[in-house]
């Protein structure tokens, strides 16, 4: 996935035409800006990566393909009437805070908010879980990080072990530009690279 939040929409046309065809956003404000000058690469799929208020789930909804920051049982049950009310199913990833950090979104991976998302899957028919994601702590070091992947393709396996109704643990979402090589040895499916693409970002 080439994280795009931030550029402009030449930019993302340029990695468009070099192959691109997965795109990671973070602000639904800030991809719909965009996404009118962007609506005639009709074979690109917007994920929404960031975290999402519940007020703007509708919106989300109607803009992305796939949303892979679902953090909370609430959250699911907002997205799921927006899609209904729009005649989609999306498909989506739950976020989990691997390292219990304050500042971080995520479910924790004991937390009892999990489970109960979990739970509630089958009621949520317009969303389709696919997967987990997550943003481990950053280290100048990468392999420091190894455990906090390692951590969340267990926490996957345990998932999938329940064999629960329409969850499947097929994306393991995690890794960006500076640890990516040592999330995909740890079982990584989907990398999420900006900077190694895009280049640095201006700073706010």
């Amino acid at each position: 996935m080439s994280v795009s939040k931030t550029f402009a929409p030449e930019r993302i046309r340029e990695a468009y035409a070099a192959g691109l065809r997965v795109f990671g956003e973070n602000r639904v404000q800030e991809f719909s800006a965009k996404a009118e000058a962007l609506a005639d690469l009709q074979d690109a799929d917007w994920h929404m990566i960031g975290h999402l208020q519940t007020n703007k789930a509708a919106k989300c909804v109607e803009l992305f393909t796939a949303i892979d920051s679902v953090d909370s049982l609430r959250l699911a049950e907002r997205l799921n009437g927006a899609a209904r009310q729009i005649g989609k199913t999306i498909p989506a990833l739950i976020e989990i805070n691997v390292g219990k950090e304050a500042a971080k979104s995520g479910i924790h991976a004991d937390s009892p908010e999990l489970d109960a998302l979990l739970r509630a899957a089958p009621e949520l028919e317009h969303l389709q879980f696919r997967g987990l994601m997550t943003v481990p702590p950053y280290f100048d070091d990468p392999h420091q990080a190894r455990p906090y992947f390692r951590k969340l393709r267990e926490l996957s396996n345990q998932i999938s072990a329940r064999k629960l109704p329409t969850v499947t643990m097929t994306i393991l979402s995690m890794g960006m530009s500076h640890d990516f090589e040592v999330a995909i040895e740890e079982g990584s499916s989907c990398v999420r690279v900006g900077t190694a693409i895009f280049g640095e970002r201006a700073k706010l």
